[in-house]
């Protein structure tokens, strides 16, 4: 039972934690850069924080594959996110 509760509460924070942190990244450096908005930035994005985030599903066991997959969307609907801020702060 605490185990399990301890990964829900490491999926939740992963993907506050991604989705926050890549839209204000995008909103404060990536303004400006051209490859940060196009429509295959928020997918590659994503697709990395995911293959970044898979080893350490076999390290710690309170994570799975599942949270790297959450954690790998999140990061990428934040970069989606942020590049909307980005165009709506520009127009």
């Amino acid at each position: 039972m605490i185990i399990e509760l301890l990964g829900l509460a490491a999926t939740v924070s992963a993907a506050g934690i991604g989705y926050f942190q890549s839209r204000r990244f995008v909103r404060g450096r990536l303004r400006f850069v051209d490859a940060a908005q196009t429509p295959v930035a928020p997918w590659v994005a994503g697709l990395a924080a995911s293959a970044l985030a898979l080893p350490v599903t076999f390290i710690l066991p309170v994570v799975g594959l599942g949270t790297a997959l959450i954690f790998g969307a999140s990061v990428g609907v934040g970069v989606a996110q942020g590049k909307r801020d980005v165009r709506r702060l520009n127009a």
